[in-house]
């Protein structure tokens, strides 16, 4: 039994944020150290990153609020709502973002109508409300109200993985199931000034977007690229717990992304790809740029440098990755899904169609997948 990924769509919200001006913004800070100035203009400049979105209208030059909430244009000042401000604006924006993502996934699926859907997965780490985001997809969607609904929360960037694991798994037990996965983040809404080199960082790479696929063993005519899901492991680094985390604080969600994790995906990328790679005896002792193509979940440009050099891998075969990064930032969970739709839509080069993917997160954790891409 093959379990396809028969569609993959992704959805940003409208506000756009150019990385020179919202450095500017952060750069511009009262409380700011001249330590903290220079590491918020070294961390924009170098992240790779040239725009983003965000829900949150006010973090644009763009827009003057009368009332600002989170950014003060007039004072240019970063403000610092609570984080019951922030989750209401989640449960709200959040909302649409994944009725979007999904609406578009549902319609892009050949063969495929609401009627059909047994199985709703949400992702989900920048904010909480219930009923939740699978509630307002089924209501929305207008699927049938006995589709079993599950929410994948506060997991992180590697969350999309064990949502399509699980998928796989329901398509395996029963082949008539058809999932609807959805991964929609926030990150925009817990953006803090702040001299912590960490925070800094954080700053300068998330981002909002969400992205949804319509997953099944079903049977069905393709008229375009789909995902064949093979495989999926996880591996837990021995070291990095401190590294990265996502701690739920006053004034938001505190995001610790260490300046250490690349050096700790360096040296542990290689133990982490073995059990994946394991499971297809073609891949065994080949070089891993032998592999056509690979969906790196950009964490930021330093994890992309690390494991390009490492893997040896070709510049071309980064540039799914590093294009995401740059348009659309970090946008968590969701983010690997716009490297994997990146690299759906690539023409056909003619060949091995293999996919080698990844995601990083707390733990650290490493998310690997195999994919297979079929279809025109």
């Amino acid at each position: 039994m093959t379990v396809m990924l028969r569609s993959l769509e992704t959805a940003v919200p409208e506000t756009l944020m150019k990385q020179p001006e919202v450095r500017d913004a952060f750069a511009a800070q009262p409380e700011l150290t001249r330590l903290g100035t220079r590491l918020v203009n070294t961390a924009f400049d170098s992240s790779g990153i040239d725009t983003r979105y965000t829900v949150v209208k006010e973090l644009t030059l763009d827009t003057e609020s009368e009332h600002p909430v989170f950014f003060d244009r007039k004072e240019m000042r970063i403000l610092t709502p609570s984080t019951k401000t922030r989750n209401e604006v989640y449960a709200e924006e959040g909302s649409k973002l994944f009725i979007e993502a999904g609406r578009k996934a549902l319609a892009a699926a050949t063969g495929i109508e609401a009627a059909d859907i047994t199985h709703v997965v949400t992702v989900s780490c920048t904010g909480f409300f219930a009923p939740g985001p699978d509630y307002k997809v089924v209501r929305a969607l207008g699927l049938s109200p006995s589709v079993q609904r599950y929410h994948l929360g506060f997991m992180g960037c590697y969350a999309a993985f064990p949502a399509l694991r699980s998928a796989k798994a329901f398509c395996e037990a029963d082949p008539d199931a058809v999932v609807l996965v959805i991964s929609a983040e926030l990150c925009s809404l817990h953006v803090r000034s702040s001299n912590n080199p960490d925070t800094v960082v954080g700053s300068s790479l998330f981002a909002d977007g969400a992205a949804a696929a319509i997953v099944t063993a079903r049977d069905l005519p393709l008229d375009g690229p789909a995902l064949s899901l093979d495989h999926f492991e996880t591996i837990l680094t021995p070291v990095g717990e401190e590294a990265m985390a996502w701690n739920i604080g006053d004034e938001g969600f505190e995001m610790v992304l260490g300046t250490y994790v690349p050096h700790i995906i360096d040296e542990h990328i290689v133990d982490a790809l073995a059990p994946l790679l394991a499971h297809d005896e073609t891949l065994r002792g080949k070089a891993y740029r032998e592999i056509e193509h690979w969906g790196i979940h950009p964490g930021g440009r330093s994890i992309l440098d690390k494991v390009e050099a490492k893997l040896d891998l070709t510049e071309e075969q980064l540039v799914p990755a590093r294009e995401t990064l740059r348009q659309f930032g970090n946008m968590s969970s969701a983010t690997v899904m716009f490297v994997l739709k990146h690299i759906l839509e690539l023409p056909s080069s003619g060949g091995n169609g293999r996919i080698c993917s990844m995601a990083f997160g707390p733990g650290l954790t490493v998310e690997t997948a195999l994919f297979t891409k079929v279809g025109a």
